[in-house]
């Protein structure tokens, strides 16, 4: 038995694991992708224009495109599957996706023809801006498509997770940043001739050259074309393998199927849950724009870090995981459904601590390496590094909620954890009152609301879950306790080594951030790794191919 389920967290970590490298891919490919438009444009008028423009689509893909509609579309498949057979999950799969086409289509051609109500309601002082509105109109009827785009794209990733096929479908948003880039920049140049080389001319030193706003407008329309691109690309991407699992598409219609009435009962729950997650940015963000300037800089920076390990653990454990909780589910097996989640929250516990510890720890020395240059000054980067320590305590609350919410999912209840995130929202404005207007804590106390929001939500969560499937074991608490115990020794031993090297090191500021990050992370790994493995933490075993069946 022993066995059994060492093989069994062996093979979540490695698929786990497998997925955490294609997000890891993704977000490096993101941060370029920024880093490009930055370069390029700069802060001003043109960019100003295509980040509101590309703020619609990218939120109905936040609201349902990625999340509720990924979720609520494997469970509903892999339960078909599981009790029906592969002819009938195809047929859904069809199904939601000709669906999809007409309803979504229809949504896309609506905000086209709405484009400039749109923008004068999401941006009303762009109309003093002369050509600023016009500008954003033209890029958000280039590219409202792409929600289409990134819709199918969702029903794909979740067919091909439902047949246990993971990294293809967690790179294909790398790929989208991958196609924004490459198709972006040779659109751009297709129809701005000479702009690009103006700004190559401008890095290298050469004079700069006549700004032509003309000019960067067309080059800001060829990226729009290019985000088009990247949104054909992620779903392109995918269409082989889909082929390879089996799936063949059929023009099949019938809106009173019982299965494409569950994804849409389980999807409408999950989008005003995510609706909620939006309700809190927006809060955050309006208490930040009292806090002086700086404010929403620092907390954006600190979330940036944030959601690399978010993505690496929670986002891939949880990918991993509900396929697995579904199937058991369909079965009726409860008790295969708590084995799995108990691995997984043990999972995100070994992971998540000392990566919270990590970075509240030595969240100077990372955010400096990152963004201290230019403007971005030493102040800037304790304003930002207390954030991340705010932050950072709620970590494993926001990766185990990515594992305990679509375990509802499973279970054919999507209104649970849509209700506790609308609490969520009360909590949010309460917290932040609380601890930036009553106690004074600044933005660092937004980032600690967030954080104690998140894991209020994972208890609550988890409580309701114990009391739907009975107690998930010892396991879970009991690890957790040497976990805590390991990241303490981590603290104690990467501290006192980082203090050193602080104190004795005096060199230019970049290069002592380079230096601490370079030293003090495999140290606090190594010291972590040997206290788990003196305390007898489950560490996975990802090196050992013997402990995984083959798939």
């Amino acid at each position: 038995m022993a066995a059994e389920e060492g093989a069994s967290r062996g093979q979540l970590a490695r698929r786990a694991g497998i997925v955490a490298l294609a997000v890891l891919s993704s977000r490096i490919l993101g941060l370029v992708r920024e880093q490009v438009f930055a370069i390029a444009f700069g802060a001003g008028r043109v960019l100003d224009a295509y980040v509101t423009a590309f703020r619609i689509p990218n939120l109905f893909r936040d609201l349902f495109a990625e999340g509720a509609l990924s979720a609520a579309f494997v469970a509903t498949f892999t339960q078909t599957l599981e009790r029906q057979g592969e002819a009938r999950a195809w047929r859904l799969a069809s199904l939601v996706v000709n669906t999809l086409a007409i309803v979504v289509g229809t949504l896309c051609l609506v905000g086209i023809v709405l484009a400039p109500a749109i923008t004068h309601a999401i941006a009303p002082g762009f109309a003093e801006s002369p050509g600023k509105a016009e500008l954003t109109i033209r890029l958000t009827r280039i590219m409202f498509p792409f929600l289409l785009l990134v819709a199918l794209a969702a029903v794909a990733m979740g067919v091909l997770n439902s047949r246990q096929h993971f990294g293809l479908p967690a790179a294909a948003s790398a790929f989208f940043n991958l196609g924004s880039v490459v198709g972006g920049l040779a659109c751009a140049g297709w129809l701005a001739p000479g702009y690009l080389g103006g700004v190559l001319s401008e890095i290298s030193g050469g004079v700069p050259p006549t700004e032509d706003p003309a000019l960067a407008a067309h080059a800001i329309t060829g990226m729009a074309i290019g985000t088009l691109l990247g949104g054909f690309l992620q779903l392109g991407v995918q269409l082989p393998s889909l082929r390879t699992v089996g799936f063949r598409w059929s023009p099949v219609l019938a809106l009173r199927d019982p299965g494409l009435h569950q994804v849409l009962r389980l999807m409408g729950p999950a989008t005003l849950g995510a609706a909620a997650v939006q309700v809190n940015v927006f809060v955050n963000n309006n208490f930040a724009s009292y806090l002086g300037d700086g404010a929403v800089s620092w907390l954006n920076v600190a979330f940036r870090f944030m959601q690399l390990p978010i993505g690496l653990f929670g986002v891939a454990i949880g990918t991993v995981t509900l396929p697995v909780v579904s199937r058991h589910a369909a079965h009726g097996q409860q008790q295969a459904m708590r084995d799995a989640l108990r691995q997984s929250l043990e999972l995100v516990a070994i992971l998540c601590c000392p990566a919270a510890a990590g970075l509240a720890l030595f969240g100077v020395p990372i955010v400096g390496l990152v963004y201290e240059h230019g403007r971005f000054t030493a102040a800037d980067t304790a304003a930002a590094a207390a954030a991340l320590a705010g932050y950072a305590l709620g970590l494993a609350g926001y990766a185990g909620i990515k594992v305990v919410a679509p375990a509802f999912y499973a279970l054919d209840d999507a209104r649970t954890p849509a209700r506790v995130a609308g609490l969520s929202i009360l909590t949010n404005l309460g917290l932040n009152w609380l601890l930036v207007r009553g106690l004074g804590f600044g933005h660092v106390g937004l980032a600690l609301s967030t954080s104690l929001v998140a894991l209020a939500n994972f208890a609550i969560l988890f409580g309701m879950l114990r009391r739907r499937l009975g107690s998930l074991g010892p396991g879970p608490a009991a690890t957790l306790a040497r976990v805590l115990v390991a990241t303490a020794i981590m603290l104690g031993v990467a501290g006192a080594v980082d203090h050193v090297i602080s104190s004795a090191v005096s060199i230019r500021a970049v290069a002592l951030h380079a230096l601490r990050v370079a030293i003090d992370l495999p140290v606090a790994a190594v010291a972590y790794w040997t206290a788990c493995h003196c305390l007898g933490v489950p560490l996975p075993r990802l090196a050992r191919r013997q402990h995984f069946p083959r798939p």
